[in-house]
């Protein structure tokens, strides 16, 4: 008898040892996962060609490129790419890179369509454009068609550096070729009447991908008949490949790998014809569509999360975390893109303190999010929108499901509104900040991506688009909501969970919001995004937890969904048409 109990407690025993062994493991992956964001690329060299020779005034090195071309393809690596903390994201490297293609342009060298300055990857961040500058007798433009067996056709008309549509230098990043494969190019000089000077065609086989990420994309059409909108899906922050952001067509095929110092892209602005995004857990960049880095912000004291949004003129207002502050995720900060200053504009641990102090505690190790044990994430902001009327902030907290509504931040930030489950904030200080419902419908629970949508018929009335992830999970309150059956509870969803596309009407005049618009999305529990997308009315929507980006028409029906690899989640994915950047307008 002594024996069996003592085999039953051994084999008890073991298996609360392998229990606690895989909890231990989740930990420590989960952990893992999470720490991938703040870490910096160490690796930037690639592989390359023949040596042709050295520049010593500018330290860089003159290569072919590894490639095999109808052209002569050159490479400009830095002396000191291999060394310890070195980065592209570095103005001194990037001015050395410039200077050195202004040499070469100016070398004698009369730099034809036929016979073209061609350097891959110039500053050493797209691991995938091909720089060309060549110039012609007459004004002109170059659309060029890159084609692989195989995939479809891509064509574009370059945007000239210069910025007019029609000129006799052209100097551009050709963009859309595939990384891996044997391209054909065929480029078509055109006059401005609309008539052919000139036809080129070269073939280049271009290097794999650097992050090895597959460049071709499952999809499945839907039931609308709606056209795609142009341009390129951008997908930001693709777990397992932090450090890069990629860029897709409407047929899933890779046409662009940006390569970043870590972290990933939260959001791409644009700024006088220029690129400004993410480019580590504490950087933000300014580039042109040449690849070249022409400015770096460092965020000294904070870290970046989650997102970052055009601020008053020249500003770029970003959520951070801030480093010595005993919480996480609650912080809003300000850059100005000409001094490189960084304002602290709102931190709502002090704006909320009476919710913060009074109602909430750490992650414990048994919430929802058990990585984060021991942090205090009690708001978890993942979107803020700048409107310069009453000089306003609109937040989005994942942690309250809440909507809120900040004035005058660059004074005396005030407490506007909150939207959300009124239920949530009765008993609170800010019970009467809450907009009261109008209709009947299932508020938004866990949501991510709220943006301004436009104004209403009158002044105090507008639109704001959002996720609604439809996720309930609250683990720094003790607080037990009364859910519709149709909100989910599960990370991964159970069969027939969806998060959906909402457009809520606010009023603020009358204190009141209400449903507009909506319509159901692949579950994502945490993560994801909806937009615009072109100028038809299209969404596209981004299911992170589901692995997959689509695009609805304006009624909400699916027109194409894309799957794609990743760990875990997809951050976003937005679609940009890079008009004026990349592409002729």
């Amino acid at each position: 008898m002594h024996t069996k109990r003592r085999r039953l407690l051994l084999i008890l025993a073991a298996l609360v040892l392998v229990v606690l062994a895989v909890l231990v493991g989740v930990f420590a992956g989960a952990k893992y996962f999470v720490g991938q964001e703040s870490a910096v690329r160490t690796a930037w060299r690639v592989d390359v060609g023949e040596l042709l020779g050295e520049d010593q005034e500018l330290e860089l090195e003159l290569r072919h490129a590894d490639v095999e071309s109808d052209l002569t393809v050159l490479q400009l690596v830095p002396f000191e790419v291999d060394q310890e903390g070195f980065t592209y994201y570095d103005t001194a490297v990037q001015d050395r890179l410039a200077q050195a293609l202004e040499k070469a342009k100016a070398g004698g060298q009369a730099w034809e369509a036929g016979a073209p300055l061609a350097v891959l990857n110039p500053y050493g961040t797209g691991n995938n454009g091909l720089y060309l500058y060549f110039e012609t007798d007459l004004e002109t433009q170059v659309t060029y068609t890159v084609h692989v067996e195989g995939l479809p056709d891509f064509t574009a008309t370059a945007a000239d550096q210069s910025g007019q549509a029609y000129s006799r230098t052209h100097e551009f990043q050709l963009i859309g070729l595939v990384p891996g494969e044997t391209n054909q190019v065929t480029m078509v000089i055109s006059g401005s009447w609309g008539n052919v000077r000139q036809q080129v065609s070269f073939s280049i086989t271009m290097p794999e991908t650097r992050s090895g990420y597959p460049t071709r994309l499952d999809y499945t059409d839907g039931e609308s008949g709606a056209a795609l909108s142009q341009g390129l899906f951008t997908m930001m922050r693709t777990n397992g490949y932090l450090g890069y952001g990629f860029f897709f067509d409407n047929e899933g095929v890779l046409r662009y790998e940006m390569v970043l110092e870590g972290y990933g892209l939260d959001r791409i602005l644009w700024v006088d014809g220029d690129m400004v995004t993410c480019i580590s857990s504490t950087r933000l960049a300014r580039l042109d569509g040449l690849g070249r880095v022409k400015r770096v912000y460092d965020l000294t004291g904070y870290e970046l999360h989650h997102d970052i949004i055009g601020g008053p003129a020249g500003k770029v207002i970003a959520l951070v975390d801030k480093l010595d502050s005993e919480t996480i995720e609650d912080v809003v900060v300000e850059v100005d893109l000409e001094t490189g200053a960084v304002t602290e504009l709102v931190d709502f641990s002090v704006l909320m303190e009476a919710y913060f102090r009074n109602e909430t505690h750490p992650v414990p190790l048994t919430g929802d999010f058990f990585w984060q044990a021991g942090e205090w994430d009690w708001l978890h902001l993942n979107t803020v929108e700048y409107l310069e009327e009453g000089d306003s902030l609109i937040v989005s907290s994942r942690e309250t499901s809440t909507v809120v509504k900040v004035e005058n931040v660059h004074s005396q930030p005030e407490l506007v509104w909150l939207l959300g489950d009124p239920a949530f904030w009765e008993g609170t200080a800010y019970e009467d900040l809450s907009l009261t419902p109008v209709g009947d419908f299932v508020f938004q629970y866990g949501q991510h991506s709220v943006e301004y949508a436009g104004a209403g018929e009158k002044k105090g009335v507008y639109y704001l688009r959002l996720y609604n992830n439809n996720y309930w999970s609250n683990s720094t309150r003790d607080y037990v909501p009364e859910l519709d059956e149709s909100v989910s509870e599960s990370l991964y969803g159970d069969s027939g969970d969806h998060s959906w596309v909402y457009v809520y009407r606010v009023d603020e005049n009358q204190g009141t919001f209400s449903l507009e618009q909506s319509f159901p999305v692949p579950y994502s529990s945490i993560v994801s995004n909806a937009a615009p997308a072109g100028e038809d009315g299209n969404w596209v929507v981004n299911s992170g937890i589901s692995h997959v980006y689509g695009e609805y028409d304006e009624t909400g029906t699916l027109i194409r969904e894309f799957s794609y690899e990743c760990t875990m989640q997809g951050y976003r994915t937005f679609k940009h048409s890079f008009a004026g950047f990349w592409f002729q307008a």
